[in-house]
């Protein structure tokens, strides 16, 4: 199996599921994953792009076995198409002497006077005779203008009104007429390249890859392919093809692009990207705090179902479940919130030492150093109300700082006339209390509670406005244990200071 993306930007996730249902099914049947380069178009290609796909894998735990980013490169490098530009003009030559291909020197400007001139110009046998090319023009002056170094490119020759049969492992035989396929451009004089088709049918064959899994779009170059494979004579191994159903936007109108995400507030790239012609940022799953684990099983999900209840899948499980059968013919809905839920799940089967671990780093940019036992109780404490690690620290700030400002509707609902003096005896009782652990200190205090008659709602409240500051977190006698006797007496005579 290969993934072959181009160089031409941040890899955008849907590429990432591209080649997560390539790894999948290269591991599921015992094959290879192998990573090529696609940069024939030198005009698109992006500085920075590849390398930004290779971490883009490896954060994923998308293993190369062999190409470009791999450990050991393999047996068919180089893995770089524009490093491989001796190797496609024998094919371009075999297409040319077979009369299967034909050399063209139209200009852009030439080009689009025709358009200009034909309603839905098509470069095709309807055309071809109207054009400046080697079936309209004699060999010898073919030869001249190729010898003086005019430019020129090769078309690839096709028969109007035939039937083309691509049989598709996910959208099984789908059938084209050859007169809606234009005479492709094959290659370029002017950087002695292939472009993409070319060069995509021979790497798959002197690679040996058996199967080909792309997404939708390029469905309508599947006849092109299927042709090359036909006129090279390489029909016998053909690679099998499946085309992925498109990562639709959440409404569901249309692909998934960026500015979805810059619109709704996800990322749709796996790693920050800064766009060095733009100087523009995006924002990446890992750097918004996703474990890469729970990418992995969000995007597996977007397009096909293990035909079970199970959503949480490890590496290990999709590959020993995974099949093109279970894999949708229409688009699938991007979900991002569902992608929240899935790190949700995922920080919860994290232990606490090493969800603590994570966190610590965050509390460190804060200037905060706290005892590493201390921090696993906290983590334990308030992790099930986080989606991502950074969220912990709005779930557990006041365990580290103490509250200078108090939640004003909460203040005005819950704290009363009486209030200053019920705390003030909470804090004579708590201050005669040894056991401050969380059972000693709750049954005490609710005794005195019901001892006094007051109202346990009122009370308890007021008191996690004073150590708090709002009406958030969690069980208040898990929260002073942590705190210390000193700590939540301090808490609560400032309150009653500063509360009015």
């Amino acid at each position: 199996m290969r993934f072959a993306p181009s160089p031409t930007g941040a890899l955008h996730i849907g590429g990432v599921r591209t080649a997560l249902y390539n790894y999948l099914f290269a591991k599921k049947h015992g094959g290879d994953m192998l990573l090529r380069i696609e940069d024939t178009d030198s005009a698109r290609f992006v500085p920075g792009a590849e390398d930004y796909i290779v971490e883009a894998l490896q954060w994923l735990g998308i293993n190369i076995d062999e190409g470009v980013g791999a450990a050991s490169e393999g047996a068919f490098a180089p893995y770089r198409q524009s490093e491989r530009k001796a190797i496609y003009r024998k094919y371009v030559d075999q297409l040319l002497e077979a009369g299967l291909a034909y050399v063209a020197f139209d200009t852009p400007a030439q080009l689009d006077a025709k358009r200009a001139e034909i309603a839905n110009f098509q470069y095709d046998a309807a055309t071809r005779g109207l054009m400046n090319n080697s079936l309209t023009l004699s060999a010898d002056e073919v030869n001249q203008r190729i010898a003086v170094g005019e430019q020129y490119v090769v078309r690839i020759k096709i028969a109007p009104n035939e039937e083309i049969k691509v049989q598709d492992l996910i959208r099984g035989e789908v059938v084209f007429n050859s007169s809606v396929i234009d005479d492709k451009v094959l290659f370029k004089s002017s950087d002695e390249l292939p472009t993409y088709h070319m060069a995509n049918v021979v790497d798959d064959y002197l690679m040996q890859i058996s199967h080909v899994i792309r997404g939708e779009e390029w469905l309508p170059s599947a006849p092109l392919h299927v042709l090359l494979y036909k006129y090279l004579g390489w029909s016998e191994v053909m690679p099998e093809f499946a085309h992925l159903p498109l990562l639709l936007k959440p409404d569901g109108n249309g692909k998934l692009s960026k500015r979805d995400g810059d619109r709704l507030g996800f990322p749709v790239f796996p790693l920050n990207w800064k766009d060095p012609k733009t100087g523009e940022t995006s924002s990446g799953y890992r750097e918004a705090g996703y474990f890469p684990e729970a990418v992995v099983n969000f995007l597996s999900l977007l397009g096909w179902n293990s035909g079970t209840e199970q959503e949480i899948f490890s590496m290990q499980e999709l590959i020993d479940q995974f099949s093109l059968d279970r894999v949708s013919k229409s688009g699938a809905k991007f979900d991002y919130e569902k992608g929240k839920w899935f790190n949700h799940k995922y920080l919860q089967l994290k232990s606490d030492d090493e969800i603590a671990d994570m966190f610590q780093r965050i509390l460190i940019e804060k200037d905060i150093v706290e005892d590493t036992q201390k921090l696993v109780k906290i983590v334990s404490l308030v992790k099930e109300r986080a989606n991502f690690v950074n969220e912990l620290w709005a779930q557990s700030s006041f365990f580290f700082v103490a509250p200078t400002e108090y939640d004003a509707k909460t203040v005005q609902k819950r704290w009363k006339a009486e209030t200053p003096a019920q705390m003030t005896e909470l804090i004579t009782l708590l201050d005669g209390i040894e056991d401050f652990s969380p059972v000693a200190t709750e049954e005490i205090v609710k005794e005195w509670i019901a001892a006094k008659e007051y109202n346990m709602g009122g009370i308890m409240n007021a008191f996690r406005l004073s150590i708090v500051g709002e009406p958030k977190g969690p069980h208040m006698f898990d929260i002073i244990a942590l705190l210390g006797k000193e700590e939540t007496i301090a808490r609560l005579k400032t309150a009653i200071e500063n509360i009015k």
